[in-house]
């Protein structure tokens, strides 16, 4: 059975980056793509009538253009209005036509973490069947450099192992923040230095099994980097994704349905690159 995405489509401005880059995959990964508009259920009947109709016409012809500027073949295609609330009906299509991966445009109040948790995007990310991809870049950048944070949770293997699948040409640096006890009153200390260096050894040792694993269950697999950083854990990624911005961000989620992780809001408020975030339920 071959996999299907599902684009949320607004028709705005900020929004056809994502359309652009859920047409590439789909081309490179031979699946159809479903082209999502949700309507306001409140409008009259006549009023609904004619635009379902020029909204379908506007996607078709949004799209007759994205592929022409990105030289695209057309994907299978399945272009659709439904009416109701836009988080609502996502979450719902995506668990009626089972699909893999749903694509979204990014949050477009940057810089403001206390206005993301309502937007369409993280109710989304919230309670998706399915990774979830957020797009703020334009799709002609190549996805050669993916960050994946990683600790030994079954979320972050989960996370590995979707980003194995989906992306085994890309380099993949897998990013672990620690913090060894007793180091702002012992760091000074040599015998505490050379513990804390086993330990650190230890960490990497783990992170090297972990991956080594989960690559034999694979037939390709990508370049993989482990970079190890001392620090909180937002703290450190956000640092990084300033400084080394990828071209992706594997996210792994495992905070509680219905509430959004610190993690979270801070990225999707400062996105410095394209979000995957995929939930191991």
């Amino acid at each position: 059975m071959n996999p299907t995405l599902l684009f949320a489509c607004d028709l705005s401005a900020e929004n056809r980056a994502a359309f652009a880059r859920a047409v590439r995959l789909a081309t490179e990964q031979g699946s159809r793509l479903d082209v999502l508009h949700v309507l306001d259920p409140y409008l009259p009947r006549r009023v609904l009538h004619d635009l379902e109709e020029a909204v379908v016409a506007d996607m078709q012809a949004t799209l007759t253009d994205i592929r022409e500027e990105y030289a695209l073949p057309e994907p299978r295609v399945l272009m659709q209005t439904v009416t109701g609330t836009p988080f609502t009906e996502i979450i719902r299509e995506a668990h009626e036509r089972e699909v893999d991966m749903i694509v979204l445009g990014a949050h477009r109040k940057r810089g403001q973490p206390d206005l993301v948790a309502g937007t369409t995007l993280a109710r989304v990310l919230r309670s998706a069947p399915c990774p979830v991809l957020s797009v703020s870049h334009t799709a002609n950048q190549d996805w050669q450099e993916v960050l994946l944070p990683m600790d030994f949770s079954l979320t972050s293997r989960h996370t590995l192992r979707e980003t194995l699948r989906r992306f085994p040409e890309s380099r993949l640096t897998l990013l672990h923040a620690w913090d060894i006890p007793g180091e702002r009153e012992l760091g000074s200390r040599s015998d505490f230095a050379r513990w804390r260096d086993r330990e650190v050894a230890r960490l990497k040792a783990q992170l090297e099994a972990e991956v080594e694993r989960l690559m034999t269950e694979l037939d390709d697999v990508p370049e993989v980097t482990l970079v190890l950083e001392q620090g909180a854990p937002l703290e450190v990624l956000m640092n990084r994704l300033r400084h080394q911005p990828p071209d992706l961000l594997a996210l792994g989620s495992r905070g509680q349905l219905g509430r959004q992780s610190l993690i979270t809001e801070s990225l999707l408020a400062e996105p410095h690159c394209d979000i995957m975030l995929c939930r191991a339920w």
